[in-house]
């Protein structure tokens, strides 16, 4: 006789199953929200951490008295976790830094390269780990950054050239030689800056109106190397009527050659990046013009999507641009810049990019009264 099955023994069977899956699920739905167990039993929710590593205080100002603090103060806002770093532009440095981000627990990593080798290298280990990518300011060419945020780059390089002719123009320039003092051969963005100037410089040059200068590369915006440059470039043109530098630490280095040689303020000097020095030298009229990028919205805009990152929401951004080593393009928050000379370097002032007591210390309290700077 067939024996009958009990009755009892699916429900049992039934019952564990459910349980178990239960168990399952709940551990799932811990690990998933990123929460730890406590010795006492109770769950701890996982702090969202970014790390930030900046390039150096050597080739702009603007690491340290600028991006630093606006970084920190939106980081606060957010209520993200910052461990913000300076790779002083040492590439060892900067790679160490970066694993010791990724051991330390952060879930995102923001980095301006300074090559985009090591930055390569960085960007791949920390994607090897899980941890999310922003390139900030820089473009690692074949990196893989899930985000890029910087300005128009290309479009900072032609408000130097358009910047550059107004002031030659209005010096009654004729034929003027231009010499080109380039940022450093491993940033993207030096690439694009010169692409914008050139654009508006090459015709120049093209129909004779301008004639071509000496043209160089200054090696990891190393303003002392700049300098040396620029003293080789007078000696071989010394009737040089303008210098396109790519910016203000650039264009200072070849204001103290020009002024060894009583040429400041007679020869036409451009820059980039609106700092004190280089607001200075505009309103001494060493340095007809910079441009100002407002690193408060560039590091607002950074640290929007690396907080979204750390706490798992990716955001979505209108730009893209396309990286020429893997021709993928890249998601991208592209800010605008803006050109000032002397008629509007207050602006930088009312911006709160600079203050007053800075700008105008010492000798230049007079040359601020003039600028209508408070």
């Amino acid at each position: 006789m067939r024996r009958q099955p009990d009755p009892k023994g699916p429900v049992l069977m039934r019952s564990g199953i459910l349980a178990l899956a239960v168990a399952v699920a709940a551990v799932g739905g811990v690990a998933a929200c990123g929460n730890t167990a406590s010795s006492s039993g109770a769950t701890q929710t996982k702090t969202p951490k970014v790390g930030v590593i900046l390039p150096d205080s050597k080739s702009s100002a603007r690491w340290e008295t600028a991006d630093r603090r606006y970084l920190e103060a939106a980081f606060k806002a957010a209520g993200v976790q910052a461990d913000i770093q300076n790779a002083q532009n040492d590439k060892s440095a900067f790679q160490t830094i970066a694993d010791q981000m990724i051991t330390n627990g952060a879930t995102v990593l923001m980095i301006v390269n300074l090559d985009s080798g090591t930055g390569k290298a960085v960007l791949d280990r920390a994607k090897s780990q899980g941890v999310a990518t922003i390139d900030y300011d820089r473009l690692t060419l074949g990196g893989s950054a899930e985000y890029y945020v910087s300005f128009d780059n290309t479009k900072v390089g032609k408000l130097q050239g358009e910047g550059l002719v107004k002031c030659l123009t209005a010096k009654g320039a004729q034929k003027p030689v231009v010499a080109e003092l380039n940022g450093s051969p491993t940033d993207n963005n030096a690439t694009l800056f010169k692409n914008g100037y050139d654009s508006v410089l090459k015709p120049k040059y093209d129909s004779g109106e301008y004639v071509k200068g000496p043209d160089q590369s200054v090696p990891e915006w190393d303003n002392a190397q700049a300098a040396t440059i620029f003293e080789q470039m007078l000696t071989q043109q010394p009737n040089i009527a303008g210098v396109l530098a790519a910016n203000d630490g650039l264009g200072n280095a070849a204001i103290t050659v020009l002024k060894k040689q009583h040429l400041n303020g007679k020869v036409p000097v451009t820059g980039q990046d609106a700092t004190v020095q280089g607001l200075q030298n505009i309103l001494a009229e060493d340095q007809c013009m910079t441009v100002y990028k407002a690193v408060k919205k560039e590091a607002d805009a950074a640290a929007e999507l690396a907080a979204g990152l750390a706490k798992g929401q990716k955001k979505s951004v209108d730009a893209r641009v396309t990286d020429p080593t893997t021709k993928k393009d890249v998601p991208a928050v592209l800010l605008d810049p803006v050109s000032i000379t002397k008629d509007n370097v207050k602006d930088v002032v009312t911006d709160g990019y600079v203050t007053a007591a800075e700008l105008c210390a010492g000798e230049f309290a007079a040359k601020c009264a003039e600028a209508g700077i408070k």
